[in-house]
């Protein structure tokens, strides 16, 4: 597999792989982080794109994978206010949303995560409480469960975990 930056011929094939992530994890007990938002929103995809902030993950000449990733300073305006706990480190760190798969290959979170991760070497990431197979992986992958937060386009807490 291999990971590239997302080009807007690209955006058709993304969202394909939104909708299917959507019905996943409504499969899998999580109806509630992307389904009633129908989330993400195409405007958002094509910002990422744009900006510079959308990845594809590639296999067999395939787009099968897709996620948004940055890295800098406080990047992540709802990571600034975390309850229940606290970030393990304050300095600069890459981070990771709206990761899916089309499930036509095993391992993709896994290989976009490590991915991520080799580029800044300090990733945080956050997920709904129902969504049991992100926090599985982010458990095995070695990430630290560090508290809550909570975004602006719905009102569940979200798990807050991070990697260094």
């Amino acid at each position: 597999m291999e990971i590239r930056r997302a080009e807007e011929k690209d955006f058709d094939r993304i969202m394909e792989i939104y909708s299917f992530a959507r019905d996943f994890m409504k499969e899998h007990g999580n109806p509630n982080q992307w389904g009633p938002t129908h989330w993400p929103p195409e405007y958002l995809i094509h910002q990422d794109i744009s900006q510079g902030h959308s990845y594809i993950c590639i296999h067999e000449n395939k787009t099968v994978g897709t996620f948004f990733f940055c890295a800098g300073d406080d990047i992540e305006p709802a990571y600034l206010n975390i309850e229940d706990g606290k970030w393990l480190d304050d300095s600069a760190y890459g981070v990771v949303h709206r990761i899916a798969g089309d499930g036509s290959v095993k391992g993709i979170g896994k290989f976009c995560l490590e991915w991520a991760y080799k580029q800044c070497g300090h990733l945080r990431i956050d997920t709904h409480g129902d969504n049991i197979v992100m926090q599985s992986l982010l458990n095995k992958m070695g990430f630290i469960h560090c508290g809550t937060i909570y975004v602006e386009e719905d009102n569940y807490p979200r798990l807050a975990y991070e990697k260094i």
